[in-house]
């Protein structure tokens, strides 16, 4: 049985992952496909596996959420977060509440349900979901303008704490309701503090733990990471704050030090966290039953267009209200409301605390994420062209030499675009005085790797690969600029 079950597992995954070059052709995310594969291996597809393991999949969602959300704190450039940082924020608490409320209502009418539990419904759903973000921007390779990619990224990675929290509170004001509803405010205020002082704090620990652990291995540097962002959500956890926050926070602090195989420990945990999400979307295909979806099909279905259509709208809004952010970003950010594998993780508290209609706000959870990843997800270059907003993002250069910063912040390899009219274009190597700290080490051109001499010709849209001082390439950065 053992043995059965390791085979299957092994089969669903490559075929997910074959399945999304299919999906990139077809103009569809990923997820979807992942979802759909899971679905049709499921109970009442033609694989009959039965799977109805509730406590298992709270269990790998949240195991695979620590890892989404490091990955994605470790991708975070501080220096593009800083700018937004106070709107982020706010998006990610107070969009999420008014997300709540707004859905909430809404869930109430349509699904003739009690408030407490409308209300339950509508933090399952509010947050904007890490992995749906950050694998379909991945996907979709969008160029986004502006402070939409950061704003979206740092949302996505911090407004789970707010709807863990939500629903959490809401399972216990409805198990007691001779509690006030304001008594959960300070547990949401201990939460937060606590996960963002730990955040940070062990996020410094972890820098110095990479740069003074000599190691004899270079691939037990990734075992240790995977291990940091276990003990940052389990420590942060049992000390009673946000386990999540404080995992985003500290892989940020991580991904903007220096440290020993830096590169290596983030491309490490991009696989890790495309890992997570197919194996995190198989299970929640597996786990759904597509008989029980059309009970509430019509009305989840006006609930996720009324959460794309108005409490999202709202909510970024609001959020961003005092932000002198173009009105056409604002459209874009608030399009991209993604709902993924949180809302079905968080559906699962619910039905392991035995709240009643907590199978209905499942089944609504899954159908939710299930519209909108097939609405938002497949629509997202196309909306982001109408707003002209974003455009395709460049192909990677694919370049073969990589390079192991020591963690004294002293070098770095770094790719560089000739733009058109740089004033390089058509000057040799030699010709272009370049800083001498910046080695041009190799270039990229139509496909194919070109060695670097004095009297090699430079062109517009070459990638030049350079080794040197991070001030050097900055300032070959700029003059590759073409005049004004």
């Amino acid at each position: 049985m053992t043995n059965l079950a390791i085979l299957i597992a092994a089969l669903l995954v490559i075929l997910s992952i074959v399945s999304s070059k299919l999906s990139g052709r077809l103009g569809i995310p990923g997820l979807l496909l992942f979802l759909i594969i899971g679905m049709v291996a499921g109970s009442e597809g033609p694989g009959g596996i039965d799977f109805s393991d509730y406590s298992i999949t709270q269990f790998v969602g949240i195991i695979a959420l620590v890892f989404i959300l490091y990955s994605g704190g470790l991708d975070t450039h501080w220096k593009e977060t800083k700018p937004i940082l106070r709107r982020g924020i706010v998006l990610a608490t107070f969009g999420v509440l008014v997300t709540t409320a707004i859905a909430g209502y809404a869930a109430m009418i349509l699904f003739q349900i009690p408030l407490l539990h409308a209300l339950l419904m509508g933090a399952v759903v509010a947050s904007t979901d890490a992995s749906a973000v950050f694998s379909v921007l991945k996907e979709r390779a969008l160029d986004l303008k502006g402070s939409i990619k950061p704003l979206l990224e740092f949302e996505s990675g911090s407004n789970d704490p707010m709807a863990v929290f939500l629903t959490i509170g809401l399972i216990e004001l409805i198990k007691h309701p001779e509690h006030p509803w304001y008594s959960i405010i300070p547990e949401f205020i201990q939460e937060m503090a606590i996960g963002g002082i730990m955040g940070l704090v062990l996020g410094r620990f972890a820098v110095l733990l990479f740069n003074r652990t000599n190691l004899m291995f270079d691939g037990l540097y990734s075992v240790l990471s995977l291990g940091i962002a276990l003990l940052v959500y389990g420590l942060t956890a049992v000390a009673g704050g946000s386990g999540f926050l404080a995992v985003y926070l500290a892989a940020i602090v991580i991904g903007n030090s220096e440290f020993i195989h830096k590169k290596s420990v983030i491309q490490f945990h991009d696989g890790i966290s495309w890992l997570m999400s197919i194996g995190m979307f198989l299970i929640l295909g597996l786990l759904v039953f597509p008989s029980q979806l059309l009970s509430v099909a019509v009305p989840a279905l006006i609930l996720s267009l009324v959460l794309m259509f108005v409490a999202r709208p709202i909510s970024v809004y609001l959020s961003t209200l005092f932000s002198k952010m173009p009105w056409n970003e604002k459209h874009m950010v608030s399009w991209v409301g993604l709902r993924g594998a949180v809302p079905i993780t968080l559906a699962t508290f619910p039905l392991l605390a035995g709240v009643e209609h907590s199978q209905t706000i499942f089944n609504a959870a899954f159908f939710i994420v299930l519209s909108s990843i097939m609405v938002q997800g497949t629509s997202l270059p196309m909306v982001a062209r109408w707003l002209k907003v974003g455009s395709k993002a460049a192909p990677g250069s694919h370049m073969p030499l990589d390079y192991t910063p020591t963690g004294h912040n002293k070098n770095d390899l770094s790719e560089v675009v000739i733009p058109p009219n740089s004033p390089i274009h058509g000057l040799r190597l030699v010709d272009a005085h370049l800083p001498v700290e910046a080695l041009v080490v190799l270039i990229f051109r139509d496909g194919d790797y070109v060695i670097p001499r004095g009297s090699t010709e430079l062109k517009s849209g070459d990638i030049l690969q350079i080794l040197g001082s991070k001030v050097a390439i900055e300032q070959v950065k700029e003059m590759l600029k073409p005049a004004n």
